[in-house]
């Protein structure tokens, strides 16, 4: 990631918005990264992976359900010790 100060990247925004095309940019202010400019490509990846909180209300009866009756996979038997006390 590229570092660059308020000022420098005022100056030469131009730049700065190129670069971000391939790599992230943050600015800082006083030395402490404020923002961050990444491309419009990487901010729509971003954007496909949030994820929505719901609180148990928004479930209905069948989502809860599905969810006591579904099983982990195999491979998470490694990480039972994990709650063994």
């Amino acid at each position: 990631m590229i570092k660059v100060s308020a000022a420098e990247f005022q100056r030469n925004i131009g730049r700065y918005q190129d670069l971000a095309l391939t790599q992230p940019v943050a600015v800082t202010r006083n030395g402490r990264e404020r923002t961050v400019m990444i491309s419009t490509e990487e901010y729509k990846r971003l954007k496909r992976r949030d994820r929505e909180v719901l609180s148990l209300e928004d479930f209905t009866e069948a989502d809860l359900a599905a969810i006591e009756a579904s099983e982990p996979p195999a491979e998470a038997e490694s990480y039972n010790h994990e709650t063994d006390r």
